[in-house]
């Protein structure tokens, strides 16, 4: 059995920042990775716009990671691929992972654990798309595997459902490969990407962009040959006499993402409804002394330079293990869709906390607003808002005069 300080569960972005941070920070770490390769969903995406904030520089998804292989690489971190997590106990002192490898089954001990687990993709089925299960139903994740990796053209003509920033990416991808995108088709009333890809992927494009619509049905038998759409009502439910059948032979999916976190459950960490990830501190510890949360499985990102600086934090607490007090859980007011950390220990530092929020609509001219026992401490304003982008604020908490009985609420108001 191999003992560590800090074992980190996840080689992509997240998992090699909290690797760096925690070995830096004099931990003895090391990073399981069930894939052959370090990197994660970057490796797949050669886009770039990554890294600006981060690096000072626009870089590929595969850049990108290769900065984090190359630092991590550089310390005496031991990194497993192809090891996949069947097993985490909570020890008196610590956990004890079970995985399964090449080598066949590993043990190892650490006092502590970053789940940076990342993300998968909700499929057709759990959309309730009806129809028979013909080939040509992707997720846009799959797609671009194809495409990016293994140099395959999944479809001549397809329809995209979703407007999320994956789905996006991938209308302006297919389309420099040749295929046609006849449309992308999203539910809601307003698009779910950032507004930077609606510009870049579709309108530079002419790729159509149906707002309240939906496919409702896929035809085919061995192979798709179309599909149904329909317009919408408010409550996202289709609106009989709109439906229309498309020719398509390709159906891509950018429905959302589902943070993992089975192995969080598992050890009997609490979840945020909200988020689907952990619950956590100002340290990304979660609700289970020791386990700590970074990334997409604490928290689905819009920019990877977040999701990096999230981790770092993380691993670097692990290392450092800070005992925890009393905390003082922030509750969620009006106009907020999401926000990490949901509570303040008070026993660890508080003075330079990382906010990360979104708002629950578009919003303009609104104001973020804390307050504590009723009492405005916090306010800062912001131009423009939309739930797809990820807005950060450092917040000092230190000066609020906190005690364990203290009610602290975050909520935004539009002017």
């Amino acid at each position: 059995m191999k003992e560590y300080d800090v074992i980190v569960i996840g080689g992509g972005p997240a998992g090699l920042a909290a690797a760096e941070s925690a070995c830096k920070a004099g931990a003895k770490t090391a990073v399981l990775e069930r894939e052959a390769r370090l990197g994660g969903i970057l490796k797949q995406c050669v886009h770039d716009g990554f890294g600006l904030i981060r690096f000072g520089e626009k870089l590929a998804g595969p850049e990108y990671a290769e900065r984090y292989i190359d630092l991590v690489e550089a310390l005496p971190v031991d990194t497993y691929t192809l090891t996949f997590v069947t097993e985490i106990k909570k020890e008196k002192d610590g956990f004890a992972v079970t995985c399964v490898s090449r080598e066949g089954m590993l043990s190892f001990r650490t006092r502590a654990l970053v789940l940076a687990t990342g993300c998968r993709e909700r499929t057709a089925k759990q959309v309730l798309i009806q129809g028979t299960r013909p080939a040509g139903v992707f997720t846009a994740g799959t797609a671009q595997n194809f495409v990016n990796l293994m140099g395959k053209l999944p479809a001549k003509r397809c329809v995209i459902l979703g407007s999320g920033d994956i789905g996006l990416i991938m209308a302006r991808r297919l389309t420099l490969e040749g295929a046609e995108v006849e449309g992308v088709y999203e539910v809601k009333p307003e698009p779910s990407g950032l507004t930077r890809n609606i510009h870049q992927c579709l309108h530079d494009f002419d790729i159509p962009l149906h707002l309240s619509h939906t496919v409702t049905r896929v035809f085919g038998k061995d192979r798709l040959t179309a599909v149904e759409v329909a317009e919408v009502d408010d409550r996202m439910r289709p609106i009989k006499g709109t439906e229309r059948v498309v020719e398509c032979d390709a159906l891509i999916l950018s429905v959302g993402l589902i943070p993992e976190n089975e192995l969080a459950e598992s050890l009997g960490v609490k979840l945020d409804p909200s988020t689907k990830g952990p619950e956590c501190d100002q340290t990304y510890m979660s609700t289970v002394e020791g386990v700590f949360s970074a990334g997409n499985a604490l928290n689905v990102f819009d920019l990877v330079d977040y999701v990096s600086e999230c981790a770092a934090d993380a691993g670097g607490n692990a290392a450092r293990m800070l005992p925890s007090g009393e905390c003082v859980r922030l509750e969620k007011g009006k106009g907020i869709l999401s926000y990490v950390p949901h509570r303040i220990d008070l026993a660890k530092p508080s003075d330079r906390v990382v906010l990360f929020f979104r708002s629950a609509k578009d919003m303009d001219r609104a104001t973020l607003r804390i307050s504590a026992d009723g009492k405005e401490v916090y306010k800062k304003k912001f131009a423009f808002l939309r739930p797809p982008e990820m807005q950060r604020v450092e917040i000092d908490f230190s000066a609020f005069g906190l005690n364990a009985k203290s009610k602290l609420t975050v909520e935004l108001e539009e002017n």
